[in-house]
């Protein structure tokens, strides 16, 4: 996600962004509408111009023809075919390359983007709603709706942000969801996943009912299984152990750049316990549930110290209806990715 500023004489004299791929990247845009006013003037731009033919011609070569005296970007682009080569070319010219200014913030924008392309892996969001007292449902199970009307949109909001759903297959079981995008934000549908090792979910789950992939890791090689799930549209992949790192790793290979996982806790458990997530976003709502069988969002083995616990940083809060929602990232998740996109 990148916007772009050009700036003549202290007055924003063009604006623009990137609105889909393929399309004019946000520096062409704002160009466009400066027009003559670009040249000696100063472009603000999110992430480093391109110097490459891709989907578009090169960035920094429009910046030259334009007259740009001087480029603020907030950090380097860590696409091999860019990489420090669009502000080498600039300042080869003679522009004039600053560097760094609000890199924080233009990291958390472009997250997914920037772990896919640095880490190899998708950038891993953990969801869950619960209750003030930290319960995920009741002893009896119910566990519609802990959130409110306006905490369950926000949670439809972030399917529309992710290039895939991940589940178990308990949560697929238990609560048969679609976990589809609703709102029309997005261009498509989403990729759903489930971690499924003896492919206990049924051929008639919702699932199958709504247009999109839908991806079965198991570790089940029963061919009846699997031939049933196949003929109702699944792909199933067949691992030797369902575990995080081999999910990621595989649906990176597909052109997955972020995954919001959405539970259960077991699931949810196992990512926080690999240390295979990047941020966690929780809807927790006003009500106080109680009770020593009632679920926590994350079960498992657990940690056997504070100080083996898993430590979160950069909290940010908001407010949906009577919700908090809470959003952290996992320690040094994001100074990991600053110094790996420093000019």
């Amino acid at each position: 996600m990148v916007g772009a500023l050009v700036v003549h004489d202290g007055e924003v004299v063009g604006s623009g962004w990137h609105r889909h791929v393929g399309g004019p990247h946000a520096e062409v845009e704002a160009l466009r509408e400066a027009g003559p006013r670009a040249r000696g003037a100063t472009l603000y731009v999110t992430l480093e111009p391109c110097s490459h033919f891709g989907r578009t011609p090169p960035c920094a070569d429009a910046l030259l023809e334009a007259g740009i005296a001087r480029v603020v970007a907030c950090h380097r682009d860590p696409n091999p075919r860019v990489s420090g080569r669009g502000f080498a070319k600039l300042r080869e010219a003679g522009v004039e390359v600053e560097v760094g200014t609000l890199a924080a913030e233009a990291v958390r924008l472009n997250l997914c983007f920037l772990i896919a392309a640095t880490l190899g892996r998708p950038e891993v969001t953990l969801k869950w709603a619960m209750s003030l007292d930290g319960r995920i449902a009741t002893v009896s199970g119910e566990s519609r709706w802990i959130s409110s009307r306006e905490g369950r949109r926000w949670a439809l909001a972030l399917r529309e942000e992710h290039d895939a759903i991940l589940v178990g297959s308990g949560t697929m079981l238990a609560d048969d969801p679609r976990l589809d995008r609703r709102l029309g934000h997005a261009a498509g549908p989403n990729v759903r996943v489930v971690l499924d090792r003896r492919l206990r979910i049924p051929p008639e789950a919702r699932l199958f009912t709504v247009a999109g992939s839908v991806l079965i890791y198991t570790e089940e090689t029963r061919r009846e299984r699997y031939e049933a799930l196949t003929a109702w549209g699944a792909e199933v992949i067949v691992l030797p152990a369902v575990e995080p790192a081999s999910v990621l790793a595989d649906l990176h290979g597909r052109g997955i750049q972020s995954v919001l996982v959405e539970g259960g806790s077991e699931v949810l458990a196992s990512f926080v316990a690999g240390g295979c997530y990047d941020r966690i976003m929780v809807d927790c709502a006003p009500l106080l549930i109680g009770g020593k069988g009632a679920p926590g969002p994350l079960a498992g083995a657990g940690f056997p110290s504070l100080d083996a616990a898993a430590r979160l940083e950069e909290i940010e809060l908001r407010r949906r209806g009577g919700d908090l929602i809470l959003m952290a990232y996992r320690q040094e998740c994001l100074r990991e990715l600053l110094s790996s996109v420093a000019a």
